[in-house]
């Protein structure tokens, strides 16, 4: 007889919250995890006093109050704001693109300045754009894109703009206002000391075996439960026979140094194509840190290679026709669930895979009662 009611197959932000919120509603869940720790790629580690995102920085923002509520019945969250820097050719602008941006581009000080330049420079481009750099030029003008976006965009998806698809940029927004705040929602914060405490404190009282890789053991993992929740690469739970999903991957270069403060900001890209990293984040700026070390972070794109850790799928075209073919099997599997950015293949923001998560075991709960 099955042991637990659900065996959810990944400790990430999707699974935890999934088993955090069927427990609550009485169900019996176990986690296993491939890695030595719990949170995917939102995992926290303290270095030198300091919480370093070793998966890159995440910065938890939202427009949806029963989100932000529910996270924060884990952890306390302060009142840290995204407000990043791009350096080209050794100058500073403001990101997102906004009135300290233009200023720092052009001169100006108005909106009716900035406004003028840019409509300008987007009727470079007349008709539909073919590509990813009429897309952008469309949006923002030839300055911004040349400046701010061609030389990170090639570094991050491996090719020139010229040869990306313009849908990865559907929407640049511009922002009439002197404001650097990177998010417009109403909630944003850092959980206060690490999102490692966070999902731990989510999971208590919840079995996890970490070092615990489902495929090794798929048919005994399958009888342990009466459903599963897989949160893994849906391509890899049917063994590829489609043919590998592909993704751009990362390598992160991190690094202590024996000084106070080494850029002043949480985030600074590098957006020319000649510099290798896209950006650098010094992670004690996420909790307003005094430590007297300090912990920086490099972020190399990588082409992803079968058995490197996927980052961001590469929604094109030829990838889509094959999830397609993947969630048709998917449906067809009994008593088993699944969701997050790896099965359902999509770049998600953390709130929306929280949102998610709930909207699943809400689901379960009105299917299987609890």
């Amino acid at each position: 007889m099955p042991k637990y009611d659900y065996l959810i197959v990944g400790a990430g932000l999707f699974g935890s919250v999934f088993a955090q919120r069927m427990t609550e509603m009485g169900k019996d869940c176990l986690i296993i995890e491939k890695r030595s720790h719990v949170g995917g790629n939102i995992y926290t580690r303290e270095i030198e006093g300091i919480q370093v995102h070793m998966y890159g920085p995440h910065i938890f923002h939202t427009v949806h109050e029963h989100v932000w509520e529910y996270v924060n019945r884990f952890a306390e969250f302060n009142h840290f704001r995204y407000e990043p820097l791009a350096v080209y050719e050794g100058k500073l602008y403001h990101l997102p693109f906004n009135m300290n941006t233009f200023h720092e581009m052009w001169n100006v000080r108005t909106p009716d300045e900035a406004r003028e330049i840019l409509v300008k420079q987007r009727a470079e481009i007349q008709g539909q754009p073919r590509n990813l750099e009429e897309q952008a030029i469309s949006l923002v003008g030839r300055d911004i894109y040349r400046i701010l976006i061609q030389g990170y965009t090639e570094k991050q998806w491996g090719r020139p703009c010229s040869e990306l698809p313009g849908f990865i940029i559907r929407r640049l927004p511009l922002r009439m206002r002197y404001d650097n705040n990177y998010f417009d929602d109403p909630y944003q914060g850092i959980p206060i000391g690490g999102y490692t405490g966070m999902i731990e404190k989510m999971l208590k009282g919840i079995p996890v075996e970490l070092n615990t890789d489902f495929f090794e053991d798929r048919e005994n993992f399958r009888k342990m439960a009466d459903v599963i929740l897989y949160t893994g690469p849906l391509d890899a739970y049917f063994d590829y026979c489609y043919g590998p999903l592909e993704y751009r991957s990362l390598r992160f270069e991190t690094e202590t140094l024996d000084m106070e403060n080494f850029q002043g900001a949480a985030g600074i890209n590098y957006t020319e194509r000649e510099v290798p990293f896209t950006r650098i984040t010094e992670h004690k700026h996420f909790e307003f840190g005094t430590q007297k070390k300090t912990v920086i972070t490099r972020e190399y794109p990588l082409e992803w290679k079968m058995g490197e850790e996927p980052y961001y799928p590469v929604n094109d075209e030829k990838n889509v026709e094959i999830y397609e073919k993947y969630r048709e099997l998917a449906d067809r599997e009994e008593n088993v669930l699944m969701g997050g950015r790896l099965a359902d293949y999509l770049y998600y923001n953390m709130d929306s895979v929280v949102r998610a998560a709930l909207r699943l075991a809400d689901q379960e709960k009105r299917k299987r009662g609890g």
